[in-house]
């Protein structure tokens, strides 16, 4: 490795052009320092995940001033659509086919409007060493990194990475839900990459933003693209993601039982909360777990159509 002082340059890259001939485009931040590795990370490809830009912010005032071993390329809002009109998914009056950017990746030149943007974006992704894709969960999750199994140095960024939990899953199990996730299209790829899911979206939580800020300093450490040694990671417990995704069979309110919170044990059969219906007052279902497991996500009060998710438990291995 060969430390040089950082060369910062802020450049916009043009993806999109909108029916009004404007121009879609997102502000990519790149610290190139000596030889090394390059590191690519980014942020909120959901518009309200707010901790992910809130880190990655942070993290420019500390490599601005210092020397590096390699590139960093950091891209803080990779969805500008979603994050100007404050919406999980792309309104669909731009992309009604493809709403969710994090289900279209690698992209495709002459696809819809959200695969031409990450096509746009790919080669900065598909160039790189390793992938740090930063998302935030609700304040009902458990922080958490994901990544492949029997990927090692996916698997080593996770760990690095230092959540309390880890969540692994196969690559083509959950066909479904990872097709065209941004870490499906870098493991096909051959790139290693990891999703990590913060705290709370909607609003910046310090506490979210510094294990933001710590685990991407610790990544950064690890690949020798920082001159100082990585924190060693806390005993993570890891957990099987295709686990037990606990459904509603009821369309109702659903409420949850005070005593359950993100991060309990729980053993097949035991009750979350009761769904009932607001307009006769009638109770509809207990809303039970299908196996044991740890639970790391949770809808509390909320309206629930039949076969939503109202919790996701984790097998411990």
């Amino acid at each position: 490795m060969e430390y040089a002082p950082v060369s910062y340059r802020r450049t916009a890259r043009p993806l999109v052009r909108l029916p009004s001939g404007q121009s879609v485009s997102v502000t990519v931040h790149r610290y190139v320092g000596g030889d090394g590795p390059t590191i690519y990370l980014q942020a909120t490809q959901h518009g309200i995940e707010l901790n992910g830009p809130a880190t990655l912010c942070r993290l420019h005032t500390e490599l601005i001033d210092r020397s590096l071993a390699g590139t960093v390329v950091v891209v803080p809002v990779v969805n500008p659509l979603a994050f100007d009109h404050r919406s999980y998914i792309t309104p669909a009056a731009y992309d009604a086919h493809n709403p969710n950017l994090n289900r279209v990746w690698p992209g495709r030149d002459d696809g819809s409007l959200q695969e031409r943007l990450a096509a746009s974006l790919w080669p900065l992704i598909s160039s790189a060493d390793a992938v740090v894709d930063l998302h935030t969960g609700t304040a009902d999750m458990l922080e958490h990194v994901r990544h492949f199994r029997g990927q090692p140095a996916a698997t080593e960024l996770a760990r690095t990475f230092g959540t309390d939990y880890r969540l692994v899953d196969e690559l083509e199990s959950n066909a479904d839900f990872d097709q065209g996730t941004l870490r499906a299209a870098a493991a096909h790829a051959d790139v290693p990459a990891i999703t990590v899911e913060l705290e709370n979206s909607r609003q910046v939580v310090h506490s979210a933003v510094e294990t933001g800020l710590r685990g991407v300093r610790n990544v950064l450490a690890a690949q020798s693209v920082i001159d100082e040694p990585a924190i060693q990671p806390p005993e993570q417990i890891v957990l099987d993601r295709d686990g037990h995704t606990v459904s509603a069979t009821e369309s109702g309110l659903f409420e949850l039982d005070s005593s359950v919170a993100v991060g309990d044990r729980v053993e097949a059969g035991e009750p979350l909360g009761v769904m009932y219906s607001p307009s006769t007052f009638e109770t509809l279902e207990t809303v039970r777990v299908d196996g044991e497991g740890i639970i790391y996500s949770l809808a509390r009060e909320s309206v629930v159509v039949a076969g939503e998710r109202v919790a996701a438990v984790g097998v411990p291995l």
